[in-house]
């Protein structure tokens, strides 16, 4: 699972009853991206039969950030903790991490297994670390949180999907997938913006979306 956030958690329970995962990957502590890590916590803490604890990757913070929302139970019961940005084994996958730009910690995440590479974004900024990341990658995850160039409102911390499709192309990533659009965003305009710099296909997430391989 990568990054829980706002309402993540029931979504979650559609496809995996009682939240049995096999790791959680948080790419940083902004709530809108770690706020459900509270309710699988507590799904697994009171269930049954709680077995062993889950795996988590995430950046420095982010156990404080939810452990606050969670006074009486303590998520070190219920989650392994590996910090990011490093390198892990994750079940059939290699999780790799890099810091990207942000307002607080943040590691991008890339996971590869044998025949599939997916690179994800989270929330930062445009940075170099993006081409290596997303290197080859069949799917590129991208925070589009800003529309048109990132230069007319953006602080290096968010990108556009004008970034977005910039570091897809450099990257040589083979599909982009948009994601982290405010509520109300037009996600047409953000597709055609990430076309202007990227000739690949392009993906506008929407909720309860599954995309083949």
């Amino acid at each position: 699972m990568l990054d829980l956030g706002y309402a993540t958690f029931p979504r979650l329970l559609e496809h995996c009853p009682g939240g049995r995962v096999d790791a959680v990957v948080i790419t940083h502590e902004h709530p809108d991206h770690c706020a459900d890590l509270s309710a699988l916590c507590r799904a697994r803490h009171f269930a049954a039969e709680r077995g062993t604890r889950l795996p988590l990757y995430c950046t420095p913070g982010v156990i404080r950030r939810v452990q606050a929302m969670e006074p009486t139970e303590d998520l070190l019961e219920v989650f392994d903790v590996h910090s990011l940005p490093t390198s892990h084994p994750v079940g059939p996958f290699q999780l790799d991490a890099a810091l990207l730009p942000h307002h607080v910690p943040h590691a991008g995440v890339r996971l590869t297994a044998p025949g599939l590479t997916v690179a994800y974004s989270g929330d930062a900024g445009p940075d170099p670390a993006l081409a290596r990341l997303a290197a080859g990658a069949d799917l590129f995850i991208a925070g589009t949180t800003l529309q048109g160039d990132s230069a007319d409102g953006g602080d290096g911390q968010l990108m556009s999907a004008v970034d977005a499709g910039i570091w897809a192309t450099r990257s040589g990533a083979k599909r982009l997938l948009l994601t982290h659009f405010w509520p109300g965003s037009d996600r047409t305009r953000s597709t055609a913006d990430a076309r202007s710099s990227f000739s690949g296909e392009v993906i506008a997430a929407e909720e309860s979306m599954v995309l083949s391989f």
